[in-house]
């Protein structure tokens, strides 16, 4: 610990030393930010009902039980409790006061945040995969997208998840934290601690950019790949509905890749002279509560299938009430 530190009063202190951190609410009491705060509260509400809703219409209905549901049904279970883990904290610190937040219960957060984020980044690039499968290899993929591969490719998600959010949280919270408890930020995200550190934080740094490489430009340029073979096979194909049907089936997956990658990108690949804490706060409502609120609706609106189930389990539940 240098003497500058010491002289500010600014002393190291670790879990055992102190209550915890307090989180900065993402808004004030002015009547914008008000409006502001009900509005993601309505979005937020939105991502769960319609991530709830998409889960139980591909249970439901049998016309969607198909790998490329299973795999959006996966998604959609995602997207509830990643969103969870950081609205309902910053709701309650908003309408409470409720802004301290122990040492374990940050590092709790933190682990869950990156657990469910960095899964969702490999589900995502998998999806890809089955519509490549899906497009390029039609004859074969009942046997490629078998329903046994359907739970490997998810097991590994979780798994390269896991793996990821228990490296970056261990080393995150083994450094010492300095005087101010306080995170510019609305949840414990691993930037927004790194600026509260006392110690060199060069090496780990590093290493966030490997893992960064790993979680979310590596699955970024499979994705690349596998849409550059279906756009090449596209291309080739005769029917015009074929091209059609492909393409708006593409689409979408390609809208919720780059609106959920896009903000990740900044957050974890550029330097952190790059950031400042409003811009983060920001970037971080897009991947946290709006990117989860739009995933379903842009695969239902865009879906034939995903409407038609809808439509016949609103059919079944009136017929229901009728009888």
């Amino acid at each position: 610990m240098s003497e500058a530190w010491q002289e500010a009063g600014r002393g190291p202190w670790n879990q055992s030393s102190t209550g915890g951190f307090v989180l900065t609410s993402l808004f004030n009491e002015s009547p914008m930010h008000l409006f502001l705060f009900i509005m993601v509260v309505v979005v937020y509400t939105l991502a769960m009902a319609g991530n709830t809703a998409m889960v139980f219409l591909i249970w439901a209905d049998a016309r969607l039980h198909t790998p490329m549901y299973f795999l959006l049904s996966q998604l959609s279970f995602l997207d509830i409790f990643f969103t969870s883990v950081t609205i309902p904290k910053m709701i309650a610190g908003f309408l409470f006061g409720w802004t301290s937040i122990s040492f374990v219960g940050c590092g709790a957060q933190m682990f869950f945040f990156m657990f469910f984020g960095a899964t969702e980044c490999l589900l995502l690039a998998l999806m890809a995969y089955d519509r490549y499968v899906a497009i390029c290899n039609p004859l074969r993929y009942p046997s490629l997208m078998s329903h046994q591969t359907c739970l490997l490719m998810v097991a590994a998600s979780w798994l390269g998840g896991s793996l990821n959010a228990s490296i970056q949280t261990a080393l995150t919270l083994q450094f010492p934290y300095c005087g101010s408890r306080k995170i510019a930020h609305f949840f414990c995200e691993v930037p927004s601690l790194l600026r509260l550190v006392c110690a060199d934080t060069a090496s780990y740094e590093h290493v966030l950019f490997v893992t960064g490489v790993v979680v979310l430009l590596l699955p970024i340029a499979f994705i690349t790949m596998s849409y550059a073979f279906i756009l090449a096979a596209v291309l080739g194909m005769h029917s015009v509905e074929g091209r059609r049907k492909a393409l708006a089936t593409c689409s979408s997956h390609l809208t919720v890749v780059n609106l959920f990658y896009g903000p990740l990108v900044y957050t974890y690949m550029l330097p952190a002279s790059y950031h400042s804490p409003g811009q983060d706060d920001v970037v971080s409502i897009f991947y946290t509560v709006l990117t989860p609120m739009l995933n379903p609706v842009i695969y239902s609106l865009r879906n034939k299938e995903v409407t038609g189930a809808m439509k016949n389990v609103i059919g079944k539940c009136g017929m229901g009430k009728i009888a």
